[in-house]
This record gives structure tokens, C-alpha cells and sequence, in this order.
């Protein structure tokens, strides 16, 4: 008598269908994971936007709509700005605005970028010395020096009711961009230098040819600091320039404007937005370039 066997039914794909449920929970933990970080960031974006879109409404509506708990404007009053533009002095304040940010910031850069290199590659005796004294200089408050300095300027330069003594300055080095400028050059590898020397290249050729578009990011960064810096300073033209209305600039010239103006809210926030909207589109242009630099800056001590 011989056994017979019977055909075995094959047993049910249970594995794919865990695997594709696993993946099923992996995505939907992905994706509410995507949203709670995206709704936090969103909040966080709205929190810091809402001041600017109240200022432009603000800047868009009537005398008499203004300030009123109204938060849309009925009719759109695009002649604010015009207004503002041609209120007397507000382009000379645009002008000596873009004067002293403008060569204010290229002094800075030019006068910068050889003492952070001579920091950050040279080995001199005393150089840890200069380094301290560098830094020392970012603990003096300005309010220390701001007499002496003023006497200097208006008694014997006789420079007062001007922004050239905020500018000229600036062509001897600023402690804060040579510290930050110098630790980013300490990130360039010590060979692209070698290799330059051996090419034959002198100190001043490898800084130009080498040092300088590979620091790219981190002049971008001091550049913008000290552009930013210029822009909104208001105790620099307080002091020098608060004799000679022709001199203002937009930081020290919106006070006064704030003043003359003070029941019309729609021209004073149309003049706010004009004076932020240089720094908002210089900032939106280049944030690559500044948080790339201001990041690699504490790579290495």
C-alpha cells in the first residue's frame, strides 16, 4: 500500500503587504513630520512679516484712515511715496546714505582684507600681540572716544556738518570684519599659498589671485555687516552731521521727518518703508553669499 502525497496550497504573500504597510507608516510619519516643521517655520515667517505688511498697508492709506483700527486700506494712495520723495531734503539724505554705506563699506573692505591675511598667514613676532589688540579695540564703548575724536574732526580738520568723519575712518580697518575676515581665511589650506609661491607668485599677487576669490563669501559677509552697519548707524550723523541739514542721512533725516510729521502716519510709515527697502533687497540678493560666509568664519581658531 502506497502513500499518497497531496498538492500543498503555497502559504499567503504576508511579507509584501507588511513590507508595503511599513512603508505606508514611514510615508505618512514622513509627511506629518514635513508639516509640523513647515507650520512652525511658517508661524515663525508670519510672526516676523506681519510688521512689514502692516507698515506697507499703513503706507497706503489715506490721512484719515491711518492709525484708525482699520487694517486694509479703502482706496490705495500710491502718491504717499511721491510725497515722501519730494519732501525737501529726503533724496540729499538718500544721497549721503548711499555715500556713507557705499565708500564706507569699500574702505572697509580694501583695508580689511590685507591686515586679516597678515593675521592669518604671516608668523611674525608680536603677531598674537596685534591679535589681542585688535580684539581689545571691540570693548571700548564708542561714547569713550566720541569727545576727543569730535574735537579732532571740528576744531582741527574742520570736518564737522559732514559725513566724512564717519567715512574716512573706515580706510584704516574695522576690529570686528578683521577678526571675522581673518577666521575665515584660516579655513583656505596653507597648499593653495604654497602652490602660488612656487608658480612664482609674490604676497600681493596670491592675495589678489588666490586669497581673495576664495574668500569670497566671507568679504561678502563683513560687506554686508558693515553695509547694514552704515545704513542704520544714527549716532555717527547725531554727532557730526546734526549742524548741517544738507548732510543727514536717512536714519538721522527720518527723525525729523517723524516729527514734521507725526499726525500723518501714512507718510511717516511710507518713508520707514523706503529707508528699510535698500537693506531688505541688499540682504535678499545676497543671503547665500552672507550666511555661507558667516558660517565658515568659526570653522577654525
Amino acid at each position: 500500500m502506497t502513500a499518497t502525497t497531496l498538492p500543498t496550497r503555497p502559504a499567503p504573500a504576508r511579507a509584501p503587504r507588511a513590507a508595503g504597510a511599513a512603508a505606508a507608516r514611514a510615508r505618512r510619519t514622513r509627511l506629518l513630520h514635513w508639516i509640523a516643521v513647515h507650520s512652525v517655520a511658517l508661524a515663525a515667517a508670519l510672526f516676523f512679516l506681519l510688521p512689514f505688511v502692516f507698515v506697507f498697508l499703513t503706507s497706503v492709506m489715506s490721512d484719515g484712515q491711518a492709525m484708525s483700527g482699520e487694517l486694509w486700506p479703502r482706496t490705495w494712495h500710491w502718491s504717499n511715496y511721491a510725497t515722501v520723495f519730494t519732501t525737501p531734503g529726503f533724496l540729499d539724505w538718500w544721497r549721503n546714505s548711499l555715500l556713507y554705506a557705499g565708500l564706507g563699506t569699500l574702505l572697509t573692505v580694501c583695508s580689511t582684507v590685507p591686515v586679516a591675511h597678515a593675521l592669518a598667514r604671516f608668523r611674525f613676532r608680536g603677531r598674537r600681540v596685534a591679535m589681542i589688540l585688535v580684539i581689545s579695540t571691540m570693548m571700548l564703548p564708542p561714547q569713550v572716544v566720541v569727545m576727543p575724536m569730535y574735537l579732532v574732526w571740528a576744531q582741527q580738520l574742520h570736518l564737522a556738518g559732514s559725513v566724512w568723519p564717519l567715512i574716512i575712518p573706515m580706510a584704516f580697518g574695522d576690529a570686528y570684519s578683521i577678526f571675522l575676515l581673518r577666521q575665515f581665511l584660516l579655513t583656505i589650506p596653507q597648499e593653495y599659498l604654497e602652490s602660488a609661491k612656487v608658480d612664482g607668485c609674490g604676497e600681493l599677487r596670491t592675495l589678489l589671485r588666490i586669497v581673495v576669490p576664495m574668500a569670497r563669501p566671507g568679504i561678502a559677509a563683513i560687506s554686508l555687516f558693515q553695509f547694514f552697519f552704515c545704513w542704520n548707524d544714527y549716532f555717527g550723523p547725531q554727532i557730526y552731521a546734526a549742524q548741517n541739514p544738507a548732510a543727514w542721512t536717512l536714519s538721522y533725516g527720518l527723525e525729523s521727518f517723524k516729527s514734521a510729521h507725526n499726525v500723518n502716519w501714512n507718510l511717516t510709515m511710507a518713508a520707514t518703508l523706503l529707508v528699510m527697502a535698500p537693506v531688505i533687497v541688499v540682504f535678499f540678493f545676497a543671503q547665500k553669499a552672507f550666511v555661507e560666509g558667516v558660517t565658515l568664519t568659526g570653522v577654525k581658531g
